[in-house]
């Protein structure tokens, strides 16, 4: 179990994974962006020794993000809004964001990060994405309650493009949800004992907020509607 949920996000593992084969770190300033993404950024440090910045939006997920992090000297974890951060412009050779900001706020996020990022900076965004055009009820309730506004998955490059990014690679990881949804699951009734204390506090708040998700998509029928996709983008 603990082997599966190092990265306890819609595309697990996979997205890190899809990066590291395309790009290389080496001494990049990077920003991780996004609640349970320390175990990412702890992932990319143990490799290349990186100086990486992670910003959360809430205290709650500063403190877990640390527990989990614990003595990592080369991630700074703080509060920040992903929409008006602190950061100089052109400060990032890489911005990395996992299922984080598929929302109401994307447009204003993305013009941020486009700011931050160096010229040929490298974006790794991954997006919950709508399989079919028209949704049902239960789907669309499953989006609001998690503030997800999706883009259909044959659009989600188009979207990118249009914002002046050029495309390096992408891969469809929706076939990783069914794994994802399932170890919350498991998690979410029982194997919570299978944690230790620092990993219980940090996956408690989103273990609760995905309870509802991860039985509509393995019980209900939404696997055929919501997807994730991966894409490797570069700053034109």
């Amino acid at each position: 179990m603990k082997s599966q949920i190092k990265i306890l996000l819609p595309g697990l593992r996979q997205q890190i994974n899809f990066l590291k084969s395309k790009i290389k770190f080496n001494d990049s300033k990077i920003l991780v962006i996004g609640s349970n993404s320390g175990e990412i950024a702890n992932l990319i440090t143990s490799k290349n020794s990186n100086k990486i910045e992670l910003i959360v939006e809430d205290y709650e997920s500063l403190i877990n993000t640390k527990l989990v992090l614990d003595k990592e000297k080369n991630v700074n974890a703080k509060i920040m809004s992903f929409e008006h951060t602190d950061f100089i412009e052109d400060q990032f050779d890489l911005v990395y964001a996992q299922a984080t900001i598929s929302n109401s706020n994307r447009k204003n996020i993305v013009k941020e990060i486009k700011r931050i990022l160096k010229p040929d900076g490298i974006f790794c965004i991954g997006e919950i994405v709508k399989l079919q055009n028209e949704v049902p009820t239960f789907v669309k309730d499953i989006f609001e309650t998690s503030d997800i506004d999706p883009i259909k998955i044959e659009d989600l490059e188009k979207y990118y493009l249009e914002r002046n990014f050029e495309l390096i690679d992408s891969k469809d990881l929706s076939k990783s949800l069914n794994e994802f949804y399932s170890v919350v699951a498991e998690l979410s009734k029982s194997k919570m004992k299978d944690l230790n204390e620092n990993e219980k506090s940090y996956h408690k708040k989103f273990l609760n907020q995905m309870k509802h998700e991860s039985h509509a998509f393995l019980k209900l029928g939404a696997d055929k509607f919501i997807g994730f996709k991966t894409l490797i983008l570069k700053k034109k």
